[in-house]
């Protein structure tokens, strides 16, 4: 059996921070445990990635209960990686290392946020040369101001991290599609 590592990327408490603004995907978390529940089940490696912001007030800065990850997502998991910028590759420990080690040549990227730190995730994973499958609906992210002050809805930055990932850095994938292979 091929081993495909979910990697599950910030669902952190202090998302729900309303100083975020709108967010697209309210069924995120929901497919985000339907993964892990698929992956966990079948035995193959799960991932859990946390944001440990730096920055002065952050709500995912460590000892905040916003760094905290969401209810059900702190169950079992074979690597648990800490980081302080975009990708989870540039954690600790060192991601690409332990997929190395653990002969693992594919990854199932997901969580928050969309455009971020999930993309970023990704990218790298393809430039490393993993095949990496990337859940849009099980990622979230947030409207954005434009360097002009117009703001892009979450639900078109979303559809827009998708075209710049498919067929270059991933496979663009739904829920629904992973969990019926």
């Amino acid at each position: 059996m091929t081993k495909n590592a979910l990697i599950v990327v910030d669902m952190q408490q202090g998302f729900d921070d309303p100083r975020n603004g709108p967010r697209n995907n309210p069924a995120c978390e929901e497919n985000v445990n339907a993964l892990l529940e698929s992956w966990r089940s079948a035995g193959q490696p799960v991932v859990l990635v946390r944001h440990d912001s730096k920055k002065q007030g952050s709500p995912l800065a460590p000892g905040q209960s916003g760094n905290d990850l969401k209810t059900g997502i702190e169950g079992p998991h074979d690597l648990f990686i800490t980081k302080t910028v975009n990708s989870a590759f540039y954690g600790t420990p060192d991601l690409d290392a332990w997929l190395k080690k653990e002969d693992i040549n594919a990854i199932t990227v997901c969580g928050i946020m969309t455009n971020f730190c999930c993309e970023t995730t990704a990218r790298m994973g393809g430039n490393l040369g993993y095949d990496v499958t990337f859940v849009l609906d099980a990622t979230a992210t947030f409207d954005k101001k434009d360097m002009d002050g117009n703001i892009i809805p979450a639900d078109q930055i979303a559809r827009t991290t998708a075209a710049n990932l498919h067929g270059e850095f991933a496979t663009v994938r739904s829920t629904a599609e992973v969990l019926s292979n």
